[in-house]
């Protein structure tokens, strides 16, 4: 009896021991052309978690289309944390099987949104079609590269700058149509995502113009050289703010919340920001942002809510099977 009772303390001592010893995991489910913040910002955290609790952490990512990432989730992908660009993307986890709350925007400051972004052209270098900003897409023999609106939140936020340049210029919505189709038809391939679109442009030279984030310049700098290209800041963008969310109904399954919250959570702190900079995202941190006036020209944004009305009618009126991109896409 005595030598059972040892081997069951044994055993369950073993047990213990590989519990303690399995580091607690992490899921973020991303968007494409956020590979390069995530590399740093991860080590960045897992030094912080360790220091607070005596312990590693394993974060594993998963990057595509941000429409196409959220859907992914929708379908059983058990996302920890959700961090897309823009909030249509998590919005769709509440209307499909609850996985977040109605109000996940609330949960933290900046509408849940640590950095910002501009929309930018990339052009070949010497801009041989001089191309300075939207009406110069739509020029005879310019070929723009862009990703799918309906995918990406790229392509989104490139489509409703085009649209909001031209009500910016005196034109309504008939004529903002009217221009929006224009710049598509000068679209000779549509990628799902970001890094697609780069891919196409960048290594397969198709294109005159790459519109995308001036976070993917840098990226593109750093993969391809920065004397392949040059960035063009467009008179109006919209503002890019990429939300964050922890996924409720997985983390509440995994026991994982306080390290998803806390992992969301430090994207605010002054070395989250800093890393944001470092990447060429916007910093919401005013001290930090003042630091790189140099990296983040002044720059007339569109805030998206105010232009356009809430992301939920923005969604059902352009981006749904059938609506406004549909109708003037001319691949359809």
């Amino acid at each position: 009896m005595n030598k059972l009772f040892a081997a069951s303390l044994l055993a369950a001592g073993m047990a213990f021991g590989s519990a303690a010893q399995a580091a607690p995991e992490l899921l973020n489910v991303s968007y494409d052309v956020m590979r390069d913040f995530y590399k740093d910002y991860n080590a960045a955290f897992q030094k912080h978690w360790q220091a607070e609790h005596k312990e590693d952490v394993t974060l594993k990512m998963s990057f595509g289309g941000s429409s196409k990432q959220a859907r992914s989730v929708i379908d059983g992908l058990p996302a920890d944390v959700i961090t897309m660009n823009m909030a249509t993307d998590i919005n769709s986890l509440a209307d499909n099987g609850g996985l977040v709350p109605k109000d996940w925007v609330t949960r933290l400051p900046n509408n849940s949104a640590p950095f910002t972004s501009a929309t930018v052209f990339i052009v070949r270098k010497g801009n041989p079609k001089a191309l300075k900003d939207w009406n110069d897409l739509v020029k005879d023999g310019v070929e723009v590269v862009v990703p799918n609106p309906k995918t990406s939140g790229n392509g989104r936020y490139t489509y409703l700058s085009a649209w909001g340049y031209t009500l910016k210029n005196g034109g309504d919505e008939a004529a903002a149509k009217k221009f929006v189709g224009q710049v598509f038809s000068h679209v000779p391939v549509l990628d799902t995502g970001g890094r697609g679109a780069t891919t196409t442009f960048m290594t397969n030279h198709i294109g005159d113009v790459l519109v995308t984030f001036e976070n993917e310049a840098e990226m593109i700098a750093r993969e391809f050289g920065r004397d392949q290209f040059e960035v063009v800041y467009p008179s109006v963008s919209a503002e890019a703010e990429p939300p964050v969310s922890v996924v409720d109904k997985v983390v509440d399954k995994k026991g994982t919340r306080a390290l998803a919250e806390d992992y969301l959570k430090y994207l605010w702190s002054p070395e989250g920001q800093e890393i944001a900079a470092a990447n060429y995202l916007r910093p919401r941190d005013p001290n930090v942002l003042a630091k790189y006036t140099d990296r983040f020209p002044k720059v007339d944004f569109l805030n998206i809510e105010k232009t356009f009305g809430a992301w939920p009618d923005i969604q059902k009126t352009h981006f749904i099977d059938g609506g406004v991109f549909d109708q003037i896409y001319p691949g359809k």
